[in-house]
C-alpha cells in the first residue's frame, strides 16, 4: 500500500511545480508571440496577406537585418579600427576591389535573371543562402583585415543586388486590389528600414563579443531568409511572354512602341489600350509589326527619373565617405567623432524612414512619380546649397536627414515609373540595369568624397554641383512628362496613386 501511495504523492508534488513552470513559460512566451502576431497583422493588412505581399515584406525585413550585420562587421574592420589616413586608403581599396568589379559584373545580373523567369523564388533563396555561406567565409578573414576579405565582400554585394533586382520585379505580381505601386514599394522598403534599425544595435553588441560574431548572426538570418523565400506564392514565378530589355535613351515613337510591347502582357499594368494586336494576323506579321521591347519603348519618363536618382545616389555616396572622414577629424562642436557620426547617421536614417512612410500616404495628383522625383531633387539641391553657405553641425544633420528623405521618395518614384511604363515582359531586366546605373553613381560619388580635401564648405559646394547637374538634365523633362500624362492618364496607365 505504501508503494502504491508513493507514485500518487510524487504526482501530487509534481503537479504544482509543473503548473508553475507552465505559467512562467507562458509569461515569457507571451511578449514574443504578441510581438510576432502584431508584426504579422501589420505586414498582412489591406489585402497584402491574401496576395502574398505580406510575405515579401517580411522577407525584405530579414534581408535588411542580415545586410546591416555584415555592414557593421566590415565598417569596424575597414574604417573604425585604423587611423584616419590609413582608413582612407582602406576604404579606397574597398571601393576599387569590390565596387569596380561590381560595375562589370552587375550588367550580367539582369540577363542572367532574365533566363530564370520561372525561378524567382529560387533566385531569392539562392541569394540568401549564398550570403549565409559568404558571411561564414568572411568571418575567417575579417579579424586580420587582409586583402583576401575583399573578394568575399564583392560576392556579398553581388548577391545582395541580385536579390534587390528580383524583389523589385516581383512587387507588381503581388499587388493587392486598389493598392498603389508607390504604397506597396513604401511598405516593403519601410519594413527593411525598421529591421535594419532593430538589427544594427544587435550587430554592434555582437561586435563587442568578437569581430566574427556579427557575421555568424548574419548567417543565421540569411538561412531563415532562404527558407522564407521558398514560401512565397507560386505566382511569383509566372513569366508570360517575358523578354529582355536594353537600357537605352528614349527615341521617337516611344509611346506607340510601348503600347504594342505592353500587349505581350495582357495582365500587367502596361496593358495595351484598344485591345492591342493580340489575335489579329499571323505570328510572323505580329513579329514584323511589333519591335523588340527595350527601354526606348517607354518614353523619356524612366530615363529622366533615372538621371535624377543617379544624382541623388551620387550625393549619398559622397556624403557617406566625405562626412565620415571629415567628422572623424573635425567632429561636431562638443561631441566626439563617434557621436558626431552617429548623429548624422541617425538623422539620415530617420529621414529615409520618413520618406518611405510619406510615400505610402501619397494620393492622387501628389502621387505622380514624375512630380515626386522632381520635387525631391529640387528640395535636396536647395538644402545642399544652404549647407555650403552656412556650413556647420546643424546644417550637416539637416542635410543628412533631407538626403535620406528625398532619396527614399525618389527611389520609390523611379520604381513606380518602371513598374508603370516598362512592359512586364522586360521589367526584370529594366530593374537590373537601373540598379547597376545607380550603384555606379554611388561609387563615383564615394570616390569623389574620398579624394576631396577635408573642407566642409568645399565639399558641400561640390555636392551642390552634382545635384545641379542632375537637375539640369532631368527636372524639366520630368515636369513635361507629368503635364503630358496628367492625373487621368496616369491613373489609366497604372495604379500608382
Amino acid at each position: 500500500m505504501a508503494a502504491a501511495r508513493s507514485p500518487a504523492r510524487s504526482h501530487d508534488h509534481a503537479g504544482p511545480l509543473s503548473r508553475a513552470g507552465r505559467r512562467v513559460g507562458r509569461a515569457l512566451h507571451r511578449p514574443l508571440t504578441g510581438t510576432a502576431k502584431g508584426i504579422r497583422r501589420a505586414t498582412h493588412a489591406h489585402g497584402a496577406g491574401e496576395t502574398g505581399l505580406g510575405k515579401l515584406i517580411e522577407l525584405h525585413a530579414v534581408n535588411g537585418a542580415g545586410d546591416v550585420m555584415i555592414t557593421v562587421a566590415l565598417a569596424s574592420t575597414v574604417f573604425f579600427a585604423v587611423p584616419t589616413d590609413e582608413a582612407r586608403g582602406r576604404v579606397a581599396l574597398y571601393l576599387a576591389i569590390t565596387m569596380a568589379p561590381f560595375t562589370l559584373l552587375a550588367p550580367v545580373i539582369g540577363p542572367l535573371l532574365d533566363r530564370l523567369p520561372h525561378g524567382r523564388r529560387a533566385a531569392m533563396a539562392a541569394s540568401m543562402l549564398a550570403r549565409a555561406m559568404l558571411a561564414v567565409a568572411l568571418s575567417a578573414t575579417i579579424a586580420h583585415g587582409g586583402i583576401q576579405m575583399y573578394p568575399v565582400a564583392l560576392g556579398v554585394l553581388v548577391a545582395s543586388k541580385a536579390y534587390g533586382v528580383v524583389r523589385s520585379a516581383v512587387v507588381p505580381r503581388l499587388l493587392p486590389p486598389d493598392f498603389s505601386l508607390v504604397r506597396a514599394n513604401s511598405r516593403v522598403t519601410l519594413a527593411g528600414l525598421l529591421a535594419t534599425g532593430a538589427a544594427a544595435p544587435v550587430a554592434a553588441g555582437l561586435q563587442l563579443v568578437g569581430p566574427g560574431w556579427p557575421l555568424y548572426g548574419a548567417c543565421a538570418v540569411f538561412l531563415l531568409g532562404g527558407y522564407w523565400a521558398l514560401r512565397l506564392p507560386p505566382g511569383v514565378d509566372s513569366a508570360k511572354g517575358e523578354r529582355r530589355a536594353l537600357l537605352l535613351a528614349s527615341g521617337a515613337g516611344a509611346s506607340s512602341a510601348g503600347a504594342s510591347s505592353a500587349g505581350a502582357s495582357p495582365s500587367g499594368p502596361g496593358r495595351a489600350r484598344g485591345g492591342g494586336t493580340r489575335g489579329r494576323g499571323t505570328r510572323g506579321e505580329r513579329t514584323a509589326r511589333e519591335p523588340k521591347p527595350n527601354l526606348r519603348t517607354v518614353g523619356p519618363a524612366v530615363l529622366h527619373g533615372l538621371q535624377a536618382n543617379a544624382a541623388q545616389r551620387m550625393l549619398g555616396g559622397f556624403l557617406i565617405f566625405f562626412l565620415a572622414f571629415l567628422l572623424r577629424v573635425h567632429p561636431l562642436p562638443g561631441q566626439t567623432a563617434a557621436v558626431s557620426l552617429g548623429i548624422v547617421g541617425v538623422a539620415a536614417g530617420v529621414g529615409n524612414a520618413c520618406g518611405t512612410a510619406i510615400g505610402s500616404l501619397l494620393r492622387g495628383h501628389r502621387g505622380r512619380p514624375e512630380v515626386i522625383i522632381a520635387t525631391m531633387l529640387s528640395a535636396v539641391l536647395a538644402t545642399t546649397v544652404c549647407a555650403a553657405v552656412f556650413f556647420g553641425g546643424l546644417m550637416v544633420a539637416v542635410l543628412g536627414a533631407m538626403a535620406g528623405l528625398t532619396q527614399a521618395l525618389s527611389k520609390l518614384g523611379l520604381d513606380a515609373l518602371i513598374q508603370r511604363d516598362v512592359p512586364e515582359s522586360v521589367r526584370t531586366s529594366a530593374f537590373a540595369r537601373s540598379e547597376t546605373a545607380l550603384q555606379m553613381a554611388w561609387v563615383v560619388g564615394g570616390g569623389i568624397g574620398i579624394a576631396l580635401p577635408l573642407n566642409g564648405t568645399l565639399g558641400m559646394s561640390v555636392a551642390a554641383g552634382i545635384l545641379a547637374l542632375g537637375a539640369l538634365l532631368s527636372v524639366r523633362g520630368l515636369i513635361a512628362e507629368a503635364r503630358r500624362h496628367g492625373p487621368q492618364g496616369n491613373t489609366r496607365r497604372a495604379r500608382v496613386a
